[in-house]
Formats: structure tokens, sequence, C-alpha cells
């Protein structure tokens, strides 16, 4: 069976990020400039995933620039099968011929994954399977903390701007 990968808010080519600071004031990246972030990414990307891995996106791919161009030229290129979940950045027009679908989230056994985080009550009232509460990854916060232990950021920056491997994630809903 082939790997799955997490990974959420890459935001290639989006030099202004490199001046955002998180709650702590530290900055939530730290590249010389955003050619070296993109480059960084894609490494990692490259050396972390196998062409059979499906890598879902958790939303906000790149910003700025001939999107369409940027995507052909590197993203394309980049290993594995890519499933998004739209983030708030991303639009499905340029995005849709570089994923295999996209989604506004995804069910997996034990998680729903989402680009912002879900309410609390959300994922205990509504969201039961079994009575189970499922543990809901996400995107959208960058270096900030998640919201509860419900949930699990899976943005670059908290993952070493790399995809990571779902087991990662699953191992944490032993939790519950």
């Amino acid at each position: 069976m082939a790997d799955i990968g997490l990974n959420s808010d890459t935001h290639f080519n989006h030099a202004a990020i490199l001046t955002f600071d998180d709650y702590n004031g530290k900055p939530v990246r730290d590249f010389a400039n955003v050619d070296e972030m993109n480059q960084c990414m894609l490494d990692n990307w490259a050396d972390t995933v196998k062409p059979s891995d499906t890598v879902i996106h958790c939303g906000d791919v790149l910003f700025g620039m001939d999107k369409v161009a940027w995507l052909e030229a590197n993203f394309s290129k980049l290993p594995g099968k890519k499933r998004l979940v739209l983030g708030n950045h991303d639009n499905v027009k340029q995005l849709a011929p570089f994923f295999k679908d996209i989604q506004l989230w995804v069910n997996l056994p034990g998680m729903v994954l989402t680009h912002m985080p879900l309410h609390e009550q959300t994922l205990s009232e509504t969201m039961r399977w079994d009575g189970v509460s499922p543990l809901n990854v996400h995107g959208h916060i960058h270096s900030n903390p998640s919201p509860s232990d419900q949930h699990r950021c899976v943005c670059v920056e908290q993952t070493g701007f790399k995809p990571i491997h779902i087991d990662e994630v699953r191992n944490e809903i032993s939790r519950f």
C-alpha cells in the first residue's frame, strides 16, 4: 500500500510571509528570501515523497506571480498523487489541473482534514463517529498552537517544511 503524507500552507512564492511573526513575535519562516523558502520545500517534498505516495495538502498552496506557469515548472514535477483540501487563499480554477481532487474537507478513519481548525463543539457534537470525536488535522495557523488536543496542525512550519507521514498523526489518535 502506498503511503499518505500530510502538509499545509506551503505558501509558495509568498514573499511577504517572510515578514510575518507568530503570537510570540518570532518569525514564522526564517529564510533569506522567497527563492530559498521555495527551494527548501520543493527539495524536502522530493526527498520525502515517493511517486506512489499520496499527499493531502490542507490548503494555501501558493501566492503571487504567474501561478499556472510556476505550478507547471515546479509543483507538477513533485512526486506523489496530490489531493487538496481547499484553503482560504486557493483558486480552484488555477489549481485543479495539478491535483487529483479538491475538497472542502477529507474524512479518514479517526480524523477529519480541514484547512482551518474546526470548533471543538463541532468535533465533539456534530462529527462523532461511533461515539468518538475525530482528530481535526488542519492548517491555517502556521506556527501558532492548535486550539486543543483534538487538533493537529500540519502547517509546514510545524512539520519541518515537508509532508509528514499520516502514521505520525494516527499515533496521536490513541490519546482519545
